[in-house]
Formats: C-alpha cells, structure tokens, sequence
C-alpha cells in the first residue's frame, strides 16, 4: 500500500503557538518567544489578541522584541483590548520605560483593575515610590481594589523608606479587604513592621500565621537579623529546622546578615546541595571576611561559579583595612580585567586603607579612577577622598575637593574638619566650623562635630575654647554621647586642668573603656601617676578588660613617675593576662622607663628580643635616657641605628648634640651640627624624640 500524503500527527494551531509562548514564560522553553511568533506569522495562522498578551508577558525581558511588538500591535489594532494594553504596560515598566509606560496608562479609556495593579507596582519596582502611593490613593477613590502584589510592594516601599503611618494604612486596607490573609502580604506586613523597629507587631504577625511557607519563616528570620537579635534569628531558624521546613538561600542569607557562625552555616550549605547558588556563596564569602579569614574567602570566591562585585568588594575591603596596599591594588586591577564596574562604595572601602604617606602613589591613582569613571560626583566618594588625603596631611586638596561637593551635607562638613585636626591643622578647622554655621543650608553640628572640635582645642591648649564647647554640649543634650564626654575629658587633661576633667568623668554614669582610657592618660599628662593608676586598677574592679590603649596610658603613668617595678608588672600582665601584643608606642614607653633608671643592659636585652622591627621613637627613647644619664658610649651606638632608619631624621641631630653637650665634647657637638647641615637642616632647629 502506498502513502501519497505525510501523515499529519498534530495540527499546529493558535493553541499550539500559545502553548509554547507560555513555556517561555514559565522557563519551561529555551526557544526566543520572538522566534516563536515569527514561525506563526509565517504560517497561515493569524494572531489574535490572546496572541499578543501572552507574548508580551513572554517578551518582558527582550528589548529586541519591542519594536515587533509594536508595529503589529498598531496594524492588526488588537491593541484596543484592555488586557492587551495592560500586558504592554506591564513590559514597558519591566523594560524601565516608565515615562512611555505612564503616557500609555494616561491614554487608555478604560482601566481594569489588573492595570491600575501593574502601574503601581511599575513605579514600585522602577524607584517611583512616591508616584506609586499617589496612584494607589487616586485607584482608591476610583472604587478599584487592590491586589496581593499591590500591596506587598508598597508595604516594602513603606518599610524602606520609614513610612510608619503610610504601612499601617495599607495593614487597614488589607484587614478590610480580606487581603491581610494572603501569605505574600503577610510577609510583607512581618518585614514592614521589622524595618520600622516594631518587631512586636512583626512578631504577632508570624505568630498567627497557621501555614507559614519558608518565605514567612525567612521573613522572620531575616526581621530579627535586621534587629541585631542574633539569639532570636537562630531560635526561629532551629524552629524552622525542627519542622522540615525546607531550608532556601533566603534562609542562609538572613542568618549571614546577623553574624551567626559562618562555619556551621558553610557546613549546613554544602550538605544541603547549594554550594552552586552564587547569592549563598557571595555571603559566605563577606562573612569570612569580615571576620578576617581572609585565606578561605578567596578559596570560596575561587569556587564559584561567577565572579561577582560583591565578594570581591568585601575582600579587597579586608585586604584595606588591614593596611595590605599591595594586594589591593592587585585586586583592584583584576576587577578592572574583568570589566566589573566598581562602585562607589567599593572606591571607598579600597579608599579606606590609604592610611600613610607610602601609599599616595595608589591613593592618587584611585582619585584618578573616580575623576575617569564619573564617581567623583558622589558625595560619599569625596568624603572618601576627604579622608585620604587628610591622613596624607594634605589639607590643601582636602579644601579643594570640598569646594567642589555641589551639596555639603553634615557627614561632609565633618569630614574636613576632622582632618584638618588630624593634620594639626586645627586652626583651619575652626574656619571651617564657622563657614558651617553661615552656611545656607543651615547645617547643625552633631557629637561627632564637636568632639573633631575638641580634639582641635587640645591640639591648640585653648581652655577658654574648650569650656565654651562644653556649655554648648550642655545646652544642646550632647553630654549623653560617651565619646563626646571622652573627647572633653582629653580636652581638658591636656588643656592642663585634671579637676575638670575629673569632674566630667564622674558625671558619667557608666564609662566605658575608651573613657576611662582618656581620665587614665589625663592623669599620666598631669603628672599623677598614682592617680593614674589607681584609676586603673578601679577598672579592673568595675569588670571591664583594658586594652591597647589603656596600657599605654599606665606605662606613660609609670616612665614619667620613674615606677620600674609598677612598669614590669603590668608591661608583662598586658602580654600573659590579656594576650595583648605590645606595639612599638608600649615597646617605646618600656625602653624609656628602663633607661632613664639606668638599666641600659635589660632596655637593650628588651629592644633586641622585640618581635618587630625597632623604630626612630624606641632608639630615640633610649637615647634620650642616654642624655639623661651622661651615658655616651650606649648613646653613640643608640645614633647609628638611628642613623642607619633615617639619617634625614633631624631630632636624631639635636638628640646627639645635647649627649654631646651635656659631658662638654664641643668638637664632637660642632661635627653633628655639620652632619646636620649637611643633610638639609640649619643646625639648629630639630625634632625632640623624648618620651
């Protein structure tokens, strides 16, 4: 028997093609939904307006599709059907044509409730939040209702921007429509509520919830992470657990961002098969570096699938923060290789660890950057570069960089004058303070403002100045800040009045460390030594733990008063007690104290067993102990290492003429004076290396 026609095992008809375009939806089709409806134009079948609702909602990622879609629209004049409309509004706002979008939704005659839905949620999701709450207002007086998704996106809207009494209208609004019981509103209501700090009504929310999905559970956990209530987010997470409730990247994510434990959580990752999932990775790799592990962040960020910004961004911030130029520039290079545009907080966290003048080459090469890549026009990037060149002692590109900002907020303000007295520049500081308060924007200083300023009195030993600070901090309720405190009680230490910094301590109801640091050293520089370490030892008693900067305070206690022993006991309880590795200040202080009580052999035994290199502020405690005690050979050894760090060094110069002087070696005194104008200096001016 023979066949004359092919037999025919379907009929591709308009059902077909819409059945394939709706697997593209869905993800289910890997075919273009464009080349999808090319093929039925090509047939003999003619599209309808289901046609093209169903391929505009398949096309809403494609802009090559846009201009197909719109000539066929206009010439088969399907676009009369609302839902046809509604569908190409839906992939204008999808596509970012928001202005094309609202022009469209302004021109149709009728408006279903599906449109008014999909505008909103347009302006929610393209950053038009406030449009999207005026037009949820006007949809309300229309007699429209809103939908789940309506109202999720403006409770999320509400929640970020800190609308309280905005998000408790849409609650009503969703109690009265019966849409308070839908599970994607709930979630929003939980998360809205956490943003705005009331994580009571969050938490009676979740509790009431009978079905809760691992959205809801996230959604919990991911409140109390937001809140800083760790203990909170784990418990809910074991909760979770107990109830084989499964367990999603969300999940992972929420509990990185409230600085659980990362290891277990790595642990729980690579069990549970989502070691591929590039969002889980990237925080993983943020958290170890965070917590400074740096070595298994790049192992993981190696493993992944993608490169990503983030991780990369969170490393090289690591890498800055501890000062490692080096590697940062390294990887500052590679996200460049990779076309990864870095931004503006990536600049100011790689800007961050430009901390001394060795590192202006890379500092002004990332200034060039932000001049190339246009970020310099952003506020927080100048702040950034603010800072740098402040720590350069750089004030006079710092001025010019903040004549440039087109707005100077507060943060800006205070970032110039903290480095102009970081810079001892302290003078130009007060400029600038009252530039501030003529400004027409009439910014108000905050703690931060008038602690820069008080730093600023110290460095200028301006009494009279600092006390009419303090009345300002009184009038302005600034006293509860405890840094503020602290800077006054440094303020007046060093302005030479222990009494009243004295007073301003014990107004304190609960110092902290930092604080009692501060009355510490302000004893140290009074000339109590006593005072200054009885003060030490009430810390002690209150339970609180010194650190670095709290030895400080007592060794300086300790060299001015002459307190060996006292010196030795707490120089070793640093070390074995807290763990506390000695810096080259406290190696400093240590040599100073041992040298002026003419232990030269344990000051030296000290410096050579010193498990860092020693710097011209250790040897020039040593020889200024030299000078103290008329010890000429150890001197003269102590001036060639000197010599050997930084022979331009011209306190080293002053140091040796005085040993000199002091045993009556006129010849030797005229050859340093020589060596010294010789290597650029008058022979006479100098730099004191005294403790």
């Amino acid at each position: 028997m023979r066949i004359s026609k092919p037999i025919t095992l379907f009929t591709k008809d308009l059902s077909f093609y819409h059945s394939l375009m709706k697997s593209c939806v869905h993800g289910d089709n890997s075919s273009s939904p464009i080349t999808i409806f090319r093929d039925l134009l090509r047939s003999s079948l003619r599209p309808n307006h289901f046609t093209m609702s169903i391929l505009l909602q398949a096309s809403s990622t494609s802009v090559g599709s846009l201009k197909l879609v719109q000539t066929h629209l206009k010439k088969s004049g399907i676009d009369r059907f609302v839902y046809v409309k509604t569908s190409l509004l839906d992939f204008y706002l999808k596509m970012g044509f928001v202005t094309t979008a609202g022009k469209l939704f302004d021109e149709m005659p009728e408006r279903d409730t599906v449109a008014w839905n999909a505008m909103i949620c347009g302006y929610s999701r393209n950053g038009y939040e406030r449009d999207a709450w005026h037009l949820f207002i006007v949809m309300l007086q229309q007699g429209f209702l809103p939908s789940a998704t309506t109202l999720a996106n403006l409770l999320a809207f509400c929640g970020q921007c800190g609308f309280v009494s905005q998000g408790r209208s849409v609650h009503c609004i969703a109690a009265k429509s019966g849409l308070e019981l839908d599970s994607q509103v709930k979630n929003a209501l939980i998360s809205f509520y956490s943003k705005c700090a009331e994580l009571g009504s969050a938490e009676a929310l979740f509790t009431e919830m009978k079905d809760k999905s691992t959205v809801s559970w996230n959604t919990m956990i991911g409140a109390y992470s937001l809140s800083g209530l760790q203990e909170k987010a784990i418990a809910v997470f074991k909760n979770m657990f107990e109830r084989s409730v499964e367990i999603s990247p969300v999940t992972v994510i929420n509990l990185l961002s409230s600085h659980v434990s990362h290891k277990p959580l790595h642990s729980l990752v690579v069990k549970t098969g989502m070691v591929n999932d590039n969002s889980v990775i990237t925080s993983l790799v943020c958290a170890y570096s965070r917590c400074g592990y740096l070595d298994s962040a790049e192992r993981l960020y190696a493993s992944a699938t993608q490169d990503s910004i983030v991780s990369l961004t969170s490393i090289v911030s690591s890498y800055a923060e501890k000062g490692d130029m080096n590697i940062v520039v390294a990887y500052f290079s590679k996200m460049r290789h990779l076309c990864m545009r870095i931004d503006a907080v990536a600049l100011v966290g790689i800007l961050h660890g430009c901390t001394n003048s060795s590192h202006i080459d890379a500092g002004t090469s990332l200034h060039a950057y932000a001049i190339k890549s246009g970020l310099c026009t952003q506020t927080l990037v100048v702040n950034g570069l603010i800072t740098m060149y402040s720590k350069f002692d750089d004030i006079e590109t710092v001025l010019f960089l903040f004549e440039t900002l087109h707005e100077t907020p507060l943060i800006s303000w205070n970032s110039v004058i903290s480095g102009c007295v970081q810079s001892g520049r302290a003078s130009t500081a007060f400029e600038i303070f009252h530039q501030m308060n003529l400004s027409a924007g009439h910014v108000q200083p905050d703690a931060i403002t008038i602690a820069s300023l008080l730093a600023g009195c110290s460095q200028l030993l301006c009494l009279h100045l600092g006390k009419t600070l303090h009345g300002y901090i009184l009038r302005n309720s600034f006293g509860n800040e405890k840094f503020v405190c602290t800077a006054l009680i440094d303020m007046y230490a060093k302005c030479g009045n222990a009494e009243l910094a004295e007073r301003v301590f014990k107004s304190i109801e609960a110092p902290c460390t930092a604080t009692w640091n501060s009355m510490i050293s302000g004893y140290s520089l009074s000339g109590l030594q006593s005072r200054a370490i009885s003060c030490y030892l009430e810390m002690r008693d209150q339970g609180l733990k010194p650190d670095k900067i709290t030895f400080l305070g007592v060794l300086s206690a300790c060299t001015h008063g002459g307190l060996v022993d006292e010196g030795r006991v707490y120089f070793r309880e640093m070390i074995k007690e807290f763990g506390i590795s000695p810096s080259l200040q406290h190696f400093a202080l240590m040599v100073g104290l041992l040298g002026r009580a003419c232990l030269f052999s344990e000051a030296l035994s000290l410096i050579w067993e010193m498990d860092i290199k020693p710097d011209s502020a250790v040897w020039g405690a040593l020889l200024s102990a030299c000078i103290v005690n008329r010890e000429i050979a150890i001197g003269e050894y102590v001036a060639k290492k000197m010599f050997m760090l930084d022979y331009r060094n011209g306190g080293l110069y002053v140091l040796m003429s005085n040993l000199y002087a002091t045993e009556e070696m006129w010849e030797e005194v005229s050859r340093v004076r020589r060596m010294m104008k010789d290597n650029g200096y008058d022979g006479y001016m100098g730099v004191s290396q005294t403790s």
